[in-house]
């Protein structure tokens, strides 16, 4: 498949396998936490898997990687059209850590107030692949991670 593909991936608005999405992040190359400090503006590849609803409903835009000490992960927009850290909707905010995830050591968001970890492989040089992974129950839906991707809006 090779990264080439990724952007195909992410239009599909009818929705991509998580098969197809495993071989994508097989392939990429890992990242260094302090790589990627800046902000960064989300979105969903559309696997069904429940955030892909939940997090355009709240408003979610990205994150924000100021140090590998404060991470800000769920990055809203407010009614006013301005950028907050939804430190409720994520149970407060996270730090940056090179984890391994499926045999590798890569860039890995770790949440302050809950069992979830974000880990993330460069797809380009201003776009991140991301898995969120952690306790079964809270992140899984029919077996399934959630998969996403950062675009690069500014370095820190």
């Amino acid at each position: 498949m090779g990264t080439a593909s990724w952007r195909e991936l992410a239009a599909r608005e009818s929705g991509v396998s998580t098969a197809a999405l495993d071989e994508l992040w097989a392939g990429l190359p890992t990242v260094r936490a302090e790589e990627i400090l800046g902000e960064w503006r989300g979105a969903a590849f559309q696997t069904g898997h429940p955030l892909c609803r939940a997090l355009p409903a709240n408003r979610w835009y990205g994150k924000r990687f100021r140090s590998p000490a404060h991470v800000e992960p769920l990055v809203c927009r407010a009614e006013d059209g301005s950028l907050f850290s939804n430190k409720e909707l994520g149970k407060g905010e996270a730090s940056l850590w090179n984890i391994e995830f499926r045999g590798e050591v890569t860039a890995t968001m770790v949440y302050d107030g809950q069992p979830v970890f974000d880990h993330f492989k460069p797809l380009d040089d201003t776009t991140l692949m991301g898995i969120m992974n952690g306790r079964a129950d809270l992140v899984l839906a029919d077996g399934a991670h959630f998969y996403f991707l950062l675009e690069r809006v500014a370095p820190c």
